[in-house]
């Protein structure tokens, strides 16, 4: 008896999980064949062509435009040199010499002129009575002569002693030292009590305003590149655009490279930080090229989508090329005029129905 009733109930419970087990399956079934996946607010823009040169990133580092070691003119000892870090503008001070030595040059060169200018005006009075003597025949030619060198002399020495004093008094003024540029005092070479002579370093400046980055490429490839040619420049993942100022045909024996100044867009630069620069490694060429905004970058490789005729997502496999500011070059499976996802894509199944951005495609428009 007991048997039996094991039995009914081992069969009960198998047929309540078949029975729990097909109503699971029925719902999710239901569930499946009524839900659609939503349709994606995406924004896109149309590929196209355009002439674009293969391109190779170059290590380059932000410099200065101005960057000097402030040396004195003169000898003297140092009274007082800027601190590190301090902000100055053209003109002002950021050293200062010991100049007592200079203000007593000053003052005799000063003295020295005073007393020339007294005597020239002295020899001119005694030439014009020697003058009016000579024209009734009081006296010689030769005391007119003699009055006549007296002042001649007398006049040069005065024009050397005035040479005199504005040299004392350049001097004095040099020992004021200034700052011939805008910039940040960034070390002193000196300090207080030290001993200076003429070209001996005072403080290094830094223009921190006037910034610009110098690149070393190699110099096969100087018939790619060209002043006022645009680059990209790459901080910390971001990019920017800039522009080749200049190139300078002179290479490096050892290295086989050459030096390229670019342009940097206005920002909070830091002399000395480490970029990279993408340069051109040949001729340009026409490729199709879309926003780098549209790449979808996933670890078996890199992927866009591609709006088709019923407005759904088609996910490409593809390869990339060079590129040019914020456009890069799709080497195959692309056409001019496919519209490409550039905002959006990145939670897009393939086949997945989209709307597009109105607003952003009419910005693209225009």
């Amino acid at each position: 008896m007991k048997k039996i009733v094991l039995n009914m109930m081992k069969k009960g419970l198998v047929f309540s999980a078949v029975i729990a087990g097909s109503s699971t399956a029925l719902f999710a079934q239901g569930q499946g064949g009524a839900a659609k996946p939503p349709a994606v607010l995406v924004q896109v823009e149309q590929a196209g062509e355009m002439m674009m040169a293969p391109e190779v990133l170059m290590p380059g580092t932000i410099v200065s435009v101005n960057d000097s070691l402030i040396a004195a003119q003169i000898a003297g000892r140092v009274n007082w040199v800027a601190r590190e870090g301090t902000q100055v503008s053209q003109g002002d001070v950021i050293a200062r010499l010991d100049d007592r030595d200079f203000q007593f040059q000053v003052n005799s060169a000063k003295s020295q002129v005073t007393r020339l200018e007294a005597r020239v005006a002295f020899l001119k009075t005694q030439l014009s009575r020697f003058q009016k003597l000579a024209a009734t025949n009081n006296t010689t030619a030769s005391r007119l002569d003699e009055a006549e060198n007296n002042l001649l002399v007398t006049a040069q020495d005065l024009n050397q002693a005035r040479i005199a004093l504005m040299q004392a008094e350049l001097a004095l003024d040099r020992t004021t030292v200034r700052a011939p540029f805008p910039g940040r005092v960034v070390e002193r070479l000196a300090q207080v009590g030290e001993y200076r002579g003429p070209g001996q370093q005072l403080v290094r400046l830094v223009d921190t305003t006037h910034l610009e980055a110098t690149v070393q490429a190699p110099v096969k490839l100087s018939p790619y590149i060209r002043s006022g040619q645009n680059v990209s420049i790459t901080v910390n993942d971001k990019q920017y655009e800039a522009k080749v100022r200049a190139t300078i045909p002179v290479g490096d024996d050892i290295s086989r490279t050459m030096e390229v100044r670019v342009d940097i867009p206005a920002g909070d630069w830091v002399v000395g930080s480490a970029i990279q620069v993408s340069v051109p490694s040949n001729q340009p060429e026409k490729v199709v090229a879309v926003n780098r905004d549209a790449l979808i970058l996933r670890v078996d490789g890199t992927y866009i989508f591609r709006i088709d005729e019923d407005n759904k997502a088609e996910r490409l496999k593809v390869r990339t090329g060079g590129t040019s500011g914020s456009k890069v070059a799709i080497l195959g499976g692309l056409s001019e005029g496919d519209q490409v996802i550039i905002r959006g894509g990145e939670r897009l199944r393939p086949g997945q129905a989209v709307r597009l951005n109105m607003n952003a495609r009419e910005a693209n428009g225009r």
